[in-house]
């Protein structure tokens, strides 16, 4: 199943949604639009908006107010996007020269800001508080989690525990967040909102495992970035830490100072035969699709739909994609 089949039941709905994601973030200020019309460009893959439609199709459809929530929730995931390029200093974003790339680190920290502040008149405007409540936690949680980990990447001293925190804060709660605003936009049934919500989290955990899991075992020529980029960057994932843990503590302190050390005594080859030798990889998959299977079982009492059916197919799709 591809991104494109799992989107089907609400395509529609995407294409109405790309529009008037376009135009929620104009401003009459030339540099703003300016700035604006080039993100744009960088078009994602829409995943927040189309697991925004379909939560909603399953709790009863679409309606006005999930327009409003899928574009919050992408002009909420654009800022953070624009706001790690600057922490990570990163020089591309999609293909193309990244924000601060262009503009310099104080027009993405001030773009940044001004997406986040859109995103919140966009609820004030039309009184969605309960869209507000539910993302402004995300917020809170994406915060946490970037610090937490670079707070555990300065001394590398991190476990699965602080891993599955980091993830859960990071990723999983802006994919929690989508699929509870969409069941908001769609249904007062609590216990529906209840299981979209846990769906999102769990499914978003899976993504992010997989997404680590691609950096031991991807190729370059189809995810678009090399093999071992999060260990030139020091941040230990999954299936390093998994490896860690099962070695003696003289192999852990060898491979522990090449990763401190960085570049050229970061010997990636040597470290990626490590995780694989210790079960790094195979532990990480089993996680995620772990992770896939719960979120799956949290859909089991909702009517037969076609939109539960490519919710079932995203949990799927997660734990196999190759980019």
């Amino acid at each position: 199943m591809t991104l494109r089949d799992i989107a089907s039941p609400v395509q529609l709905h995407l294409d109405r949604f790309d529009a008037i994601f376009r135009e929620s973030m104009r401003s009459r200020i030339g540099l703003v639009d300016l700035v604006v019309r080039y993100l744009i460009r960088q078009k994602g893959k829409r995943v927040r908006p189309i697991l925004v439609f379909l939560s909603a199709e399953v709790c009863g459809g679409v309606t006005e107010r999930s327009f409003r929530g899928a574009t919050l929730v992408e002009i909420l995931h654009t800022a953070t996007l624009v706001h790690d390029d600057v922490v990570d200093d990163a020089d591309t974003r999609r293909g193309l020269p990244s924000i601060n790339a262009v503009w310099k680190n104080k027009i993405a920290v001030l773009m940044g800001d001004y997406l986040l502040a859109r995103g919140l008149l966009l609820s004030l405007d039309k009184d969605d508080v309960d869209f507000l409540k539910i993302t402004s936690s995300a917020v809170r949680r994406m915060s946490e989690g970037e610090l937490h980990q670079i707070a555990k990447s300065r001394k590398l001293n991190m476990n699965e525990e602080d891993y599955l925190r980091i993830i859960g804060d990071k990723t999983a709660s802006l994919f929690s967040t989508c699929c509870e605003i969409g069941a908001t936009s769609a249904t007062g049934e609590r216990e529906k909102v209840r299981l979209l919500h846990e769906y999102g989290e769990l499914v978003g955990m899976a993504f992010q495992i997989r997404d680590d899991l691609l950096d031991y075992t991807g190729r370059t020529s189809i995810t678009g970035k090399p093999v071992g980029l999060d260990l030139s960057e020091k941040k230990l994932t999954l299936p390093l830490v998994y490896a860690l843990g099962k070695c003696p503590a003289s192999e852990k302190r060898t491979i522990l100072s090449m990763i401190r050390r960085g570049g050229k005594g970061m010997k990636v080859g040597t470290i990626l035969d490590f995780v694989r030798a210790r079960g790094g990889l195979e532990y990480a998959d089993g996680r995620a699709r772990d992770y896939a299977a719960q979120a799956t079982e949290r859909l089991s009492t909702l009517p037969p739909s076609p939109g539960r059916n490519a919710l079932e197919g995203f949990a799927r799709f997660v734990v196999e994609r190759e980019k």
